[in-house]
């Protein structure tokens, strides 16, 4: 029996690394899966973090995130951050 290789997501890999380079965390990006907690689980996703990783995500996806838009059930994973950017681009 082959095996099914999945193709890995541009989208995920880059918002990872965007993820990962703002807050500066440790080790190697592969730990970091679409299921990876942010909000809660990250110490260094606290309120500064949050303004850096808003503003870095702006920058690198041009785009511009109204108040309104932005709440804490978008910061709970990895995936969901992803998804979040993935419809407003």
């Amino acid at each position: 029996m082959r095996e099914v290789s999945i193709a890995p997501d541009p989208l995920f890999q880059t918002v990872r690394k965007v993820i990962i380079d703002t807050l500066d965390l440790p080790g190697p990006a592969q730990r970091f899966t679409p299921e990876s907690g942010l909000f809660g689980e990250i110490p260094e996703l606290d309120s500064m973090g949050v303004v850096l990783l808003l503003t870095a995500l702006e920058d690198r996806f041009d785009i511009h995130l109204s108040d309104d838009e932005v709440d804490a059930e978008w910061f709970a994973t990895f995936g969901t951050v992803t998804e979040f950017i993935r419809v407003r681009t």
